[in-house]
């Protein structure tokens, strides 16, 4: 709230000090672009949640209502329209624009729903930028005549874009649309040219988002060469601007796939033909066979790495509809047996090919920690790996293998392309088996044990040998996996001659290393920290003077010794006598014969 205050007391001018016969040809200053970028990153459009962003405008609303008093009145609305008499100051051009920020935002919740509009949602929206079109118009006007001339070159270039953006969701008059967004573009580009550094930036980002849906326009026009699957890649920009083409985009390829799904009657799988019946399985297909184009295309190779993983991701929420529409099938299917073993041979096949794209994602994975296992911690503490993770990388890959190798294997009267698969599975099992051996040799080399680090090397290596004898006895071998595996034997069989001679330099320095540990023993040392005295472990086999890699000196016992408990004489104390009631005794006591005059002084 103090930041808020601060800002609009720097963007309000002191108007006491006008006169009012100069306030009517006042100039006020708008920094449109600036100022709506920085509310939009605070209040949720940096993660896409336009219903938070629609409450903040609701709310900046109200308290300009309020600060500057033009309420609507208390028990019955009154309408007040703003007018070019009615700006007095800044803060009525920030009410015009907010407010036309605020249907723009509900129009774009409704755009981004889950699901997508449906009729009723899509009316209503086209409603609500209707309404933000009519309140950027107004803004446009007001600053035409109130605002400088910077002012006035954004808010017509907000104007374009907002009416723009209605044409564009509307799917009508392309080429007014085109001309909006090219209006936008040329205000945007020559604001670059000037100011400070940050508004230059901010100029240049809007340029870039425009561009998308200025070449979409050309595209629906016929004056772009594009094709529908190319325009993918125009909307890899980030920004809210972006949103509407993204969705309408996403439109445009779901038509295309329906389009050409309904060409697509049978799905080829290792010389099997499944037919495919369901419109939404062949869309499914369509778009996850796309995707894959993508990774295993020419341009694969200039794809990031983060890249990929998104497209893997997208792969597997196609492939993984697909499933879910054929056992629906499969659930709702007639008692004809060939209908259910189609549909089972159909499952099957997609569930292989998920199989094989989740090792590759996992082999795409183990590249990535592969490449940060041996660097060093920089400024931007980027994680650095350790061969425990990637230990658990392989042993994924390895679940994953097997798991293709029992899919494909299951099944009467396999063909020669599964029985295929299956032994290249069985290859690449051998490959990861080696592979995870090497890095938990390397994991416990770390540890500082030699013995088990050289002979996990001694049994990678082995593994390696054997996957490389039985990978060049292939028919088609792959030359990749070759090589990874001889650079893998030459690495196991290097380290463990590495560790065979280290731990013999620490066998040889163990007694010199056991005489100063032994010095080094305290009574009782200065560390509190020690879970066991060396006193209280003589009955377990453990090293007298501590682990290799630790720190700490070892402690024989504590000194001086604590208190123990001493046993002494018992303290009886009889509780019960004093409540005890006798017998009386006194007929049994002898009693003194008297005479007769004692018995008067007795």
């Amino acid at each position: 709230m103090g930041k808020q205050k601060e800002s609009t007391a720097m963007e309000i001018e002191d108007q006491s000090s006008i006169p009012s016969d100069q306030i009517s040809n006042l100039k006020f200053s708008v920094n449109v672009l600036q100022l709506l970028k920085s509310a939009q990153m605070q209040h949720g459009l940096r993660f896409g949640d336009y219903a938070r962003y629609r409450r903040y405008c609701m709310a900046r609303l109200r308290r300009l209502y309020k600060s500057l008093k033009f309420t609507h009145g208390r028990l019955k609305y009154t309408k007040r329209s703003i007018s070019v008499t009615t700006v007095t100051e800044v803060r009525f051009l920030h009410l015009v624009l907010y407010t036309a920020e605020r249907a723009w935002s509900h129009a774009m919740e409704k755009k981004t729903l889950p699901d997508g509009p449906n009729a009723r949602q899509r009316s209503y929206l086209i409603g609500r930028l209707r309404k933000a079109v009519k309140w950027a118009s107004l803004f446009q006007e007001l600053c035409s005549i109130k605002g400088d001339s910077r002012t006035s070159l954004e808010a017509e270039a907000y104007a374009a874009y907002m009416k723009g953006s209605l044409l564009f969701e509307k799917d009508q008059n392309w080429d007014v649309a085109l001309k909006c967004f090219k209006s936008a573009r040329a205000v945007y580009e020559e604001l670059g040219k000037y100011g400070d550094l940050e508004n230059q930036v901010l100029c240049r980002e809007r340029v870039e988002e425009l561009e998308p849906s200025i070449r979409y326009c050309l595209h629906k026009i016929g004056e772009s060469n594009l094709q529908t699957s190319e325009l993918v890649s125009i909307g890899e920009i980030e920004g809210p601007a972006l949103d509407l083409f993204k969705a309408k985009l996403e439109a445009a390829m779901a038509e295309a796939r329906s389009q050409q799904a309904a060409s697509m009657t049978e799905f080829h799988w290792l010389g099997n033909r499944f037919p495919i019946s369901n419109a939404k399985i062949r869309v499914s297909i369509l778009k996850a066979q796309e995707l894959e184009k993508d990774i295993h295309g020419s341009a694969a190779d200039s794809l990031p790495a983060e890249k990929k993983l998104v497209l893997y991701d997208k792969i597997f929420a196609a492939y993984h509809e697909a499933r879910s529409c054929i056992r629906n099938d499969l659930v709702t299917a007639a008692s004809s047996e060939n209908v259910k073993d189609e549909l089972s041979g159909l499952d099957k096949a997609v569930g292989a090919i998920l199989g094989q794209r989740t090792i590759e994602r996992n082999q795409l994975l183990v590249k990535i920690a592969k490449s940060k296992l041996n660097k060093v911690r920089d400024d931007k503490n980027e994680k650095v790996t350790k061969p425990e993770e990637l230990v658990r990388l392989y042993d994924l890959l390895l679940q994953n293998t097997a798991d293709l190798s029992d899919l494909v294997s299951s099944g009467r009267d396999r063909k020669v392309e599964e029985v295929a698969l299956a032994e290249e599975c069985e290859l690449r099992s051998m490959a990861f088996r080696a592979e995870r051996c090497f890095y938990l040799a390397k994991s416990y080399s770390l540890a500082g044990k030699r013995t088990e680090a050289y002979a996990l090397y001694s049994r990678a290596r082995s593994l390696a040998d054997a996957a490389l004898m039985k990978l060049q006895s292939a028919n088609a071998a792959d030359q990749v996996m070759i090589k990874e595996l001889r650079t893998l034997y030459n690495e196991s069989r290097s380290n463990s001659c590495a560790e065979h001679a280290k731990g013999i330099m620490e066998e040889e320095k163990a007694p010199e290393n056991l005489s100063k540990k032994i010095s080094n023993i305290s009574l009782n040392g200065t560390d509190k920290k020690m879970e066991r005295l060396l006193m209280e472990k003589l009955d377990t086999y453990e090293s007298a003077v501590g682990e290799a890699n630790m720190k700490v000196v070892p402690r024989i016992e504590t000194f001086p010794p604590a208190f123990q408990p001493v046993p002494r004489n018992p303290i009886v104390l009889d509780l019960a006598y004093n409540l005890i009631e006798f017998p009386s005794l006194d007929s049994r006591m002898k009693k003194d014969k008297k005479g007769f005059i004692s018995r008067f002084w007795g």
